[in-house]
């Protein structure tokens, strides 16, 4: 019988805690991305979706490097965060930074997937009846494009809840503070006889990714049918 820690308990609370506020503080910013670079054409375009998918190809530790260089104290934005007495690095804070920065190229692919599936015949009809542009926004492309968010959604939860090298430059690996489950778990690989407990919250990793993965399918099916 595998018996966990407090510290163990608050990883994996942690670790939700982080891919749920992620997802969300995400999702507004991801849904504007996707828009702008579904329905507009303009200068630059190529280079801002370059940079859209830029964390995607960079190392996780590298992007946890530059946002420890913004975010720390002498950071071009950190020194203002620390006049305000906000403070950012080795806090969970850190952490859900880290994976929606990791994460949000995920999110906006697959809401653009959404959006550009849409029948371009369904807005103009919109536009031709008078609607404006938050009128067709908010009765057309985001009903149709629904199944985009949730997958995006379900990727960054799923991305956010596995992510390692950002989060231990960014945030540290504080039992209790910062200690997500990827950090539990290489905390106890790399220490003797931790294998048995490295394993177990392995498992925990494993269920929770099975039942975001299961949900995404559920809702995508009721999506679908409803269609």
């Amino acid at each position: 019988m595998i018996s966990f820690t407090p510290a163990d308990i608050d990883a994996i609370r942690l670790s939700a805690k982080v891919a749920v506020a992620a997802t969300l503080v995400s999702l507004p910013f991801g849904f504007a991305a996707a828009y702008v670079m579904s329905y507009y054409s303009f200068r630059g375009k190529v280079l801002l979706e370059v940079l859209l998918n830029l964390p995607l190809t960079l190392p996780p530790v590298l992007i946890g490097y530059l946002l420890l260089l913004s975010l720390g104290k002498k950071g071009w934005l950190g020194q203002y965060l620390d006049a305000a007495g906000i403070r950012i690095i080795f806090t969970w804070y850190a952490a859900m930074i880290a994976s929606a920065v990791v994460g949000f190229p995920l999110l906006v692919r697959s809401i653009r997937i959404g959006m550009e599936s849409i029948d371009e015949r369904l807005i103009q009809a919109s536009r031709t009846l008078g609607a404006r542009w938050y009128d067709t926004l908010f009765t057309v492309i985001l009903p149709l494009s629904f199944r985009g968010v949730i997958a995006g959604s379900s990727l960054m939860f799923g991305r956010s809840l596995g992510e390692f090298g950002a989060t231990i430059i960014v945030a540290g690996n504080i039992p209790g503070v910062t200690q997500t489950m990827p950090l539990a778990i290489y905390e106890y690989a790399s220490s003797p006889g931790g294998e048995r407990m490295a394993l177990a919250l392995c498992l925990v990793a494993i269920v929770l990714s099975l039942a975001v993965l299961f949900l995404h399918e559920f809702l995508g099916s009721r999506l679908g049918r409803r269609d």
